[in-house]
């Protein structure tokens, strides 16, 4: 069952059959599943939980963001087979909760697989992963201070989900739109967050001396 599989129906799938065998499902279950090379899957997973409403649990996005970070630097240094830490490997969620999330994920699914597909295939070789990759863990270090907007971290969580389906379905128009979503996601961080903290701060400065 280590095949890749080749959509995100197929990594729909996966993740439903592994909920309905185990009580436990951890992340070591899911890359063994999927592939020690499987890329895009381990990209789109995490995202997708996100941009999910789990992803609105308080520090969860930041957790998915560091996951998903050394997912992306080994992906930059061309590493051939994924390595997560046992601290990460061992985390588990109940098999049913997984199972019914998939299953229900499925129509979400079908869709994407109508729209995305493999297509100007030359923009998701080696060398465009690596860049995407790189793309990928600033999105995850803009996760954090994101988390202080409602709902702001869906923006760099789209723009990682749009990777890994790119990279799953080998499609090189959605590698594109990523890389302009990427764009937008470091504008709301610059203007929303680094410059608001700035303000806040230069007010506050101002309320103490006068």
């Amino acid at each position: 069952m280590s095949d890749t599989p080749k959509n995100v129906c197929g990594i729909i799938d996966r993740l439903t059959e592994l909920g309905d065998e185990q009580d436990k499902v951890s992340i070591g279950d899911i890359v063994e599943s999927f592939g020690s090379r499987s890329y895009g899957p381990m990209l789109l997973v995490p995202a997708l939980i996100g941009i999910s409403p789990v992803g609105g649990i308080p520090g969860v996005p930041s957790f998915l963001a560091l996951t998903l970070l050394l997912i992306a630097v080994q992906m930059v240094f061309g590493k051939d087979h994924l390595w997560l830490p046992g601290i990460l490997k061992d985390r588990s969620v109940d098999g049913e909760k997984l199972a019914n999330a998939a299953e229900d994920m499925e129509g979400v699914g079908t869709f994407m697989d109508k729209i995305f597909y493999g297509r100007l295939e030359m923009f998701t070789g080696p060398t465009a992963g690596r860049i995407a990759a790189g793309v990928i863990a600033l999105m995850c270090l803009a996760v954090p201070p994101l988390e202080l907007l409602p709902f702001a971290v869906v923006l760099p969580m789209g723009v990682i989900a749009a990777f890994g389906i790119a990279l799953t379905v080998r499609d090189g128009l959605l590698m594109l739109i990523g890389f302009l979503g990427s764009g937008a996601a470091l504008f709301v961080l610059i203007t929303k967050v680094l410059f608001g903290m700035l303000m806040g701060g230069s007010s506050g400065g101002s309320g103490g001396m006068f």
